[in-house]
């Protein structure tokens, strides 16, 4: 990755609105960790918010490159992002930057707060969030009357997928910058780690997702069972505020469905994705999803939820399901030849070559160039302008 160019000054970049680094829980996260690391290493100064943790107490407050600023959050998960990053926009409004890229639209109440600081802000709007099925009605409401305050007060939206482009125009009558995520495709066919979960290369399923309704880990789980499958499922993941969730799709299981929980260790967790014989991906409204980007990457067949946002990533590579009753079948076709997976995991590992996070952390780095060269153009609006760029 080249540095900034003599004409080019750095910039003082802030990351708001996720866990914050290192990454440990969902796309956003990984986001800022890949781009994040790639601006420092260009000169600027990135600083990330990063929510307090029993962990975290004395967490360093560096790491690759970036500037860490640890800050409370209400424990409630109707309130636990939104109280962190109003936390987040007052600690900048005094300590400003150039630029500030918010994560997730429903923190979108405080981008005031960073507009009356004179900070220029992008807003990463993830996907259909109000669909999800953990937030009750007035959740719903909630998210999208954010979506629409997104559109008024931030001075660019970001779309992590063609989708999610496509909604905001259709919805709000604005463009977006698209900047998806990268892919990290993996090399050289280590499966030495395997032996600690008693697994052996492509003879195993697997299911990497939090638990959420809308990532499908029931459906999957049911259809696997309802199958004839001799590979055993092994499913990670887990997610905070969903117990009854994680008992629905532990009731699901049999004797062949193995819940291994999270998996932080990154070569253990590499490891079960690029020796899977299939990879599950149930997720649906979230747009572009890493998990999906990594499985590609790691070169493993993967059988997909049936919508517009994986069809764009995964396209032809990939088999589909809707339910759990169209499970059996893909789950038989995936045992009666390695072969004709592999091949399928090869075609989506050069597919995914085109998802690259350095062409990603250019567009976020001209993105804030151009945040800041508009810094006078303020006061317009009711929609996002449009940028010209778009990255992969």
């Amino acid at each position: 990755m080249y540095l900034l160019s003599s004409h080019q000054k750095p910039l003082r970049i802030a990351l708001v609105g996720t866990r914050g680094v290192p990454a440990r829980y969902g796309g956003f996260e990984t986001c800022v960790e890949e781009v994040g690391q790639r601006l420092a290493a260009r000169g600027h100064e990135v600083i990330v918010y990063c929510r307090t943790t029993e962990d975290t107490t004395h967490a360093a407050t560096e790491y690759k490159g970036m500037t860490l600023v640890y800050l409370p959050a209400l424990k409630k998960r109707s309130l636990e992002t939104l109280s962190h990053t109003g936390l987040s926009a007052g600690h900048l409004f005094f300590k400003r930057a150039d630029a500030a890229i918010v994560f997730n639209s429903a923190n979108s109440p405080w981008l005031p707060v960073l507009r009356a600081a004179g900070i220029p802000v992008a807003t990463h709007v993830d996907g259909l969030e109000w669909k999800r099925a953990k937030w009750g009605t007035l959740g719903k409401r909630y998210y999208r009357v954010a979506e629409s305050l997104a559109v008024r007060w931030s001075d660019a939206l970001i779309a992590d997928a063609a989708g999610i482009q496509d909604y905001y125009r259709q919805e709000f009558g604005v463009d977006s910058t698209y900047l998806a995520y990268g892919a990290p495709i993996l090399e050289g066919g280590a499966s030495h780690r395997l032996p600690e979960l008693d697994l052996t290369p492509r003879g195993y399923h697997l299911v990497v997702a939090r638990f959420e309704p809308e990532n499908h880990v029931h459906v999957i789980v049911d259809g696997y069972v309802r199958s004839k499958a001799e590979l055993p499922l092994i499913v990670v993941g887990s997610a905070p505020y969903s117990d009854d969730y994680t008992r629905l799709v532990t009731s699901l299981g049999d004797e062949r469905v193995r819940f291994v929980g999270g998996v932080w260790d990154q070569e253990l967790l590499d490891q079960l994705y690029a020796n899977a014989r299939i990879y599950w991906h149930g997720h649906s409204v979230g747009g572009t999803n890493p998990s999906l980007l990594r499985a590609m990457g790691a070169g493993v067949a993967t059988n997909a939820f049936d919508v517009n946002f994986n069809r764009e990533v995964l396209g032809a590579n990939g088999e589909y399901f809707a339910d759990a009753a169209a499970i059996p079948a893909l789950v038989h076709a995936a045992e009666a030849s390695v072969s004709d997976t592999m091949l399928r995991g090869k075609k989506s590992q050069a597919d995914a070559l085109a998802y690259d996070w350095d062409r990603v952390a250019e567009g976020y780095e001209q993105l804030c160039f151009d945040l800041v060269g508009r810094r006078g153009a303020r006061g317009r609006r009711s929609g996002a302008f449009p940028l010209s760029h778009t990255v992969s």
